[in-house]
C-alpha cells in the first residue's frame, strides 16, 4: 500500500545510440550501466544534468563551457531525445491496483513497462498517472523504459541573444527562460527530461484523488470550519461500500499525537466509476492560525483521509499538512497598490522574484529547504514564481509552508516571448490553448492545499490570450466567503446555505490577477512600469520621485558574489577585475572580462547618473579586493532599497519584490546568494532592513525612523544613537527615551544632528539601537558607515591597517552530521563608555511581552522534528568547552565588516581548491562592533562524511582569516 518513489538506479542513453525498441528494452534486452551507451541518469533532472554527471559534456555553468555544448537549435531535437531506464519490484495481492506516476516530463514521452507501451500526451506542467496493474511482471520484477522527447519548438539562439531567444519556445507549454535572458545563458537541451518525481502507488479497489481542503472563518477567527471534497475512483467490477474518514491532528511533545477532529461517513461507489464526495464541515474553536514570516507562527495540522472498503479493509490513504489561514487582497485606495491581508491583518510585502532552484532541474528537498530558509532568514514574506520559470514543485511549497513565505505563482506567459517582445511573436500565446488550460488546472490541483500559496497570476508583463484568460478567470473565481476583504461575518448562521461548498471549487480561496503589471501591481494597466534594474545612489530609494506606484513587482540591482565563488566557477582568465574607464564627464564605465559578460555581470556604475560605487572605496587591487568592496556596496544598496520602501509603508507603498533573490546558474546579477549557496552581504542588508520591528536612518531626510510592521503597538522603548570616527572616538551620543510607536506604521522620531555639528568627520560610523527600557534588551540594531555629502569612503582604505583586539568565545553542538556553533565576538579594544548593558546586544528572542504572538527572525515552527529527529537527538553531543581565542591588536576602533565562513580541513588540499562548506546559516554576518560591544552569532551547517570543519572570521581590519573553532 502507498507510494514508492523511483529515484535510484536510473540509466540513460541517447536515442540514436540505442538500436533496440522499447519493447525489447523492457523484455529481452534490458540495459546495464556497464553496457555502452548507457550511463547513470539524474532523476529528477534533465538530459544535460545526466551528461554533466557522467562527464560527457563540460559543466555548462563553469566559465564559458556552455559555448562548447551543442544547442538543440543547431543539432535538432533527436540529439536530445533520450531513453531512461530503471527497474522496480512490485507484486500485488488480490484486488490491488498500481499506478505509475510521473509528476513532470518535458515534453512528451512513450512509456514501456514489461513490453507494454503507453504514449504520454505533451506538456511540461501536467501529471501523468498510468494504471499498470495488468502490465506487472508475475514474479514482481518490472522493467521500465521511457523515451523522452524535447519540446516541439525549441527554437534557436540569435547571435545577439535576447529575452527568450527567438521566442519559438513560447509555442509550447514549457518553461521559457531556457532560450536565454539578460540574466541567463541558454539551456542547450531546453530542460528536456524527467524533471520531477516518478513513483508507483498501490491501492485497493477504491483510490483517493486530489482532495481539496478549505477553511472558512467566523466570529473574528474564533469559529473555523474545515471543508473537504475528495474524488474517489472504484476500479473494481463491484460496487464498493466504503467508510470514508478524515482526521485532523497535531503533534505534541514526546511523540504524542492530538486528534483535533475525526469524522467517518458511509457511502457506496458504483463499479468502474468515479464519485465526488464532500464531507460535512469540521468545526474548530480558536485553532492555531498559520501566519506569514514575521507575523506569527506557521501552525500546521496534519490532515489524513482514508477509505476502507467492506470485505477488503483500508483501500487508500492520503495525507497533507494544512494551515488555517485566510488570504485576501484588494487595491488600496491610498496608494493604488495591491494590499494583502492575512487573517484580517494587513501585511507589508517585502520579498523577491524567483526563477527556479537549478537550471538543470536537479531539484531536491535538501536544496529547496536551503533556498526557502534563506528567504526566511532575510525576513522576506513573499516569493514570486516568475512565469518564465516553472510552476514550483510540492517540495518548494512544503518549505514555504514551514518557513512562512507567501507565494505568488504565475502561469507560463511572458511579455517578451508572448506578444510584447523584440521581435513581437506569439501574440496568441502557445499553439495549444486547451493544453495550456489543462496544465493550469492540473497545477492548481497539485498545489492548492498549501497555505503559503497566496495568488495566481496569468503572466509576466503580459496577459494570457483572451480565451485562456477568460477561462482562468472563471475557473479561479473566488468563493463568496473570500470575496469581500473588509467584511467580517459574525456567525455562520448569517451565510447563505444554498451556496456551493468552497472545497468544491477548483480553488476559490485565492485571487487570480491577469498579469504582473495589472490590478494593483505597477501602474495597474500593463505599462512597462516595473524596475529599475541597476545600481542607484543609496539615498535615491527614499526620494519622492523614485517610484510612483504602490506595489513594484520587480526592482533589481547588483549581485557580485564573493571571490571564492568566482574562483570556483571560472578559470583564471575570469578572475580579472573590470577596467574602469573614466569619461570626460567624470563618470566611470566598467569594462568586465568576457567571462563576466557571459555570466551577465551588472556594473556598479551608471555613467552620467551614478558614480561607480566600488571606486568610492578606492580602486580595487585584485579580485579579492574587488569582491570585498562589492560586498560593502551590496549591503548598502539592498538595505537602502528595502528601507526606502518601508519608510513609505502604507503612505505610498504596499509592497516590493526584488528582482531577483538568486540565480539558477552561476550568474553575476540580481542575487543574495550564489548558485553554490554562499550569501552575499546584500543578504544581511536585507535581513536587517526587513525586520518586523526596525530602526533606520532615512538617507534623504536624515531622520531616524522606527518601523513597526506588526499588529501590536510599541511602548516604553528607547533609542540609542552613537557616532564613531576612524580613531575610535565617539563624537556624538544621544539617548531618547519613553517612545511609543503605533502598530503598522513607520514613524520619524528625530533628525540626526550629526554631521550638522562642527567639524564632522568625512567618514564616520553610525550605530542605532532600539531597545526596551525595562531590561535593555535590543529590539533592533542597525549599523551604518557614512560619508559627508559629495564625499567617498577612501579613508576606509588606510583604516584596514588598524588592528582591533577581539575576543571570541565559542561552543559547539553536534547532532549526526549537523553542527551548530555559537560564537560570542567582543571588541575589547576599549571598555564601554556607559553603564547600561546595551553593549552586550542581548536581543529579545520573542516579542511576547509586547505582542500576542511569536516574532522570531524566521518564525518557523519545527514541523519536521518527528520521531526520527527525537531519536537522533538522544545521540547528539554538545561540546560546551567555551573555547576562547583572541585577535591581539594595538588600536582602538570599530571592528569593521566582520564575516564568518566555514571550511573543511583536509590533509591533501589541492592548490586553489575551494574549501568552503556550503550551505551555512548564520544568525548574522558582515557585521561591525564598536569599542566594548559584543555580539552572539549562531552558525549551523551540515558536514560531509569524513570532513572536519573549521570556522573562520574575516574582517576589514584583518590581513587574513582567524580560526574561531
Amino acid at each position: 500500500m502507498g507510494k514508492t518513489v523511483l529515484e535510484d538506479g536510473w540509466l540513460a542513453a541517447r536515442s540514436t545510440d540505442v538500436q533496440l525498441t522499447g519493447n525489447q528494452l523492457t523484455t529481452t534486452h534490458p540495459p546495464s550501466s556497464d553496457n555502452p551507451p548507457w550511463m547513470p541518469a539524474v532523476i529528477p533532472g534533465t538530459v544535460l544534468a545526466t551528461l554533466v554527471k557522467n562527464n560527457r559534456i563540460p559543466d555548462p555553468f563553469y566559465g564559458l563551457n556552455n559555448e562548447a555544448v551543442m544547442d538543440i537549435g543547431d543539432s535538432g531535437r533527436e540529439y536530445y531525445t533520450f531513453w531512461f531506464f530503471t527497474t522496480f519490484d512490485c507484486k500485488l495481492s488480490s484486488n490491488q491496483y498500481v499506478d505509475l506516476n510521473f509528476r513532470g516530463i518535458n515534453y512528451s514521452a512513450e512509456v514501456y513497462l514489461n513490453g507494454h507501451e503507453t504514449v504520454l500526451p505533451k506538456g511540461m506542467f501536467r501529471r501523468h498517472s498510468i494504471d499498470v496493474t495488468d502490465f506487472l511482471d508475475p514474479d514482481g520484477h518490472n522493467l521500465l523504459a521511457v523515451l523522452v522527447h524535447p519540446p516541439d519548438h525549441p527554437g534557436t539562439i540569435p547571435p545577439q541573444g535576447g529575452q527568450g531567444g527567438d521566442h519559438e519556445i513560447g509555442k509550447d507549454v514549457a518553461t521559457q527562460y531556457v532560450q536565454g535572458w539578460d540574466w541567463m545563458a541558454p539551456i542547450r537541451d531546453r530542460n528536456t527530461g524527467i524533471w520531477d518525481e516518478v513513483s508507483i502507488t498501490v491501492a485497493g479497489p477504491v483510490k483517493i484523488v486530489d482532495p481539496h481542503l478549505v477553511s472558512s472563518f467566523f466570529d473574528d477567527y474564533k469559529r473555523v470550519y474545515l471543508h473537504s471534497t475528495v474524488d474517489l475512483v472504484n476500479r473494481s467490477d463491484k460496487a464498493a461500500n466504503c467508510s470514508l474518514s478524515i482526521q485532523v491532528s497535531t503533534e505534541l511533545e514526546g511523540n504524542t499525537i492530538l486528534v483535533e477532529n475525526l469524522q467517518t461517513k458511509q457511502l457506496s461507489v458504483s463499479a468502474n466509476s468515479h464519485a465526488q464526495y464532500t464531507f460535512p464541515e469540521l468545526f474548530f474553536y480558536k485553532p492555531n492560525l498559520w501566519w506569514p514570516n514575521g507575523m506569527g507562527k506557521q501552525s500546521l495540522y496534519n490532515v489524513e483521509i482514508t477509505v476502507n472498503v467492506d470485505g477488503y479493509g483500508e483501500s487508500d490513504a492520503w495525507g497533507h499538512h494544512f494551515g488555517f489561514r485566510k488570504i485576501q487582497s484588494e487595491i488600496d485606495s491610498a496608494t493604488g497598490g495591491r494590499l494583502f491581508k492575512v487573517n484580517g491583518e494587513p501585511i507589508f510585502i517585502r520579498g523577491g522574484n524567483w526563477i527556479l532552484s537549478d537550471g538543470l532541474l536537479r531539484l531536491s528537498k535538501k536544496r529547496y529547504k536551503t533556498d526557502i530558509k534563506f528567504h526566511a532568514d532575510m525576513n522576506f514574506n513573499m516569493i514570486r514564481c516568475w512565469a518564465g520559470g516553472i510552476s514550483e514543485r510540492p517540495d518548494f511549497y512544503h518549505y514555504c509552508d514551514i518557513y512562512g513565505l507567501l507565494v505568488w505563482q504565475e502561469f507560463w506567459i511572458t511579455g517578451d516571448v508572448d506578444g510584447r517582445g523584440d521581435p513581437v511573436s506569439n501574440p496568441n500565446g502557445p499553439l495549444d490553448h486547451e493544453l495550456f488550460l489543462y496544465c493550469a488546472r492540473d497545477t492548481v490541483k497539485l498545489l492548492r492545499n498549501h497555505p503559503s500559496l497566496a495568488l495566481w497570476v496569468g503572466g509576466n508583463e503580459q496577459i494570457p490570450p483572451h480565451d485562456i484568460n477568460e477561462a482562468l478567470t472563471n475557473d479561479l473565481k473566488l468563493h463568496p466567503f473570500f470575496l469581500k476583504v473588509n467584511e467580517t461575518v459574525e456567525s455562520k448562521e448569517e451565510t447563505n446555505f444554498t451556496i456551493m461548498d468552497p472545497s468544491q471549487y477548483l480553488d476559490g480561496t485565492r485571487v487570480y490577477i491577469k498579469g504582473s503589471l495589472w490590478e494593483g501591481f505597477a501602474d495597474s494597466n500593463g505599462g512597462w512600469t516595473d524596475g529599475p534594474y541597476e545600481i542607484q545612489k543609496p539615498e535615491s530609494f527614499f526620494k519622492d520621485d523614485f517610484y510612483q506606484y504602490g506595489f513594484n513587482p520587480e526592482v533589481g540591482n547588483v549581485g557580485m558574489p564573493v571571490a571564492a565563488t568566482i574562483r570556483a566557477t571560472m578559470p583564471p582568465e575570469g578572475w580579472e577585475i573590470p577596467l574602469f574607464n573614466k569619461s570626460p564627464s567624470g563618470y566611470v564605465k566598467e569594462v568586465p572580462n568576457p567571462i563576466w559578460v557571459y555570466h551577465k555581470y551588472i556594473p556598479y556604475s551608471k555613467p552620467d547618473l551614478v558614480h561607480d560605487q566600488i571606486l568610492l572605496y578606492g580602486k580595487p587591487k585584485d579580485l579579492d579586493d574587488f569582491c570585498l568592496k562589492a560586498q560593502l556596496v551590496n549591503y548598502i544598496q539592498y538595505r537602502a532599497l528595502l528601507e526606502g520602501w518601508t519608510s513609505r509603508m502604507w503612505t505610498k507603498y504596499t509592497g516590493v519584490l526584488i528582482w531577483k533573490t538568486q540565480n539558477p546558474w552561476t550568474g553575476l546579477r540580481g542575487q543574495f546568494y550564489d548558485h553554490l549557496h554562499d550569501q552575499t552581504a546584500g543578504f544581511y542588508g536585507c535581513r536587517h532592513a526587513a525586520e518586523p520591528v526596525h530602526i533606520q536612518l532615512n538617507l534623504d531626510t536624515y531622520f531616524v525612523e522606527v518601523v513597526n510592521t506588526t499588529s501590536g503597538a510599541l511602548s516604553d522603548v528607547a533609542i540609542e544613537v552613537s557616532v564613531w570616527d576612524l580613531e575610535g572616538a565617539c563624537p556624538y551620543y544621544e539617548v531618547t527615551e519613553n517612545l511609543s510607536v503605533p502598530s503598522k506604521k513607520t514613524l520619524p522620531i528625530f533628525e540626526m544632528k550629526y554631521p550638522q555639528s562642527e567639524n564632522p568627520k568625512p567618514v564616520y560610523f553610525l550605530l542605532l539601537k532600539l531597545y526596551k527600557m525595562s531590561d535593555f534588551h535590543i529590539i533592533s540594531r542597525n549599523f551604518y558607515w557614512l560619508h559627508l555629502p559629495d564625499g567617498d569612503y577612501k579613508l576606509l582604505e588606510p583604516y584596514r591597517k588598524k588592528k582591533i583586539s577581539l575576543k571570541m568565545t565559542s561552543d559547539i553542538s553536534i547532532s549526526g552530521s549537523t553542527y551548530e556553533v555559537r560564537v560570542n565576538v567582543k571588541n575589547i579594544s576599549k571598555k564601554p563608555d556607559n553603564n547600561s548593558s546595551l553593549y552586550k546586544n542581548n536581543f529579545i528572542d520573542k516579542y511576547d511581552s509586547v505582542f500576542d504572538f511569536d516574532l522570531t527572525s524566521t518564525g518557523a515552527i519545527k514541523q519536521e522534528a518527528g520521531l526520527l529527529q527525537k531519536f537522533c537527538n538522544r545521540f547528539s553531543r554538545v561540546e560546551n568547552d567555551g573555547r576562547v581565542s583572541e585577535v591581539n591588536g594595538t588600536d582602538v576602533g570599530v571592528a569593521f565588516f566582520l564575516n564568518f565562513s566555514v571550511h573543511s580541513t583536509k590533509q591533501d588540499l589541492k592548490k586553489g581548491e575551494d574549501t568552503r562548506i556550503l550551505p551555512v546559516h548564520y544568525s548574522d554576518n558582515y557585521f561591525s562592533l564598536v569599542p566594548g560591544e559584543e555580539m552572539d552569532v549562531t552558525i549551523s551547517f551540515e558536514v560531509p562524511k569524513g570532513v572536519t570543519p573549521r570556522v573562520s572570521l574575516h574582517g576589514w581590519n584583518f590581513d587574513s582569516a582567524h580560526t574561531v573553532h
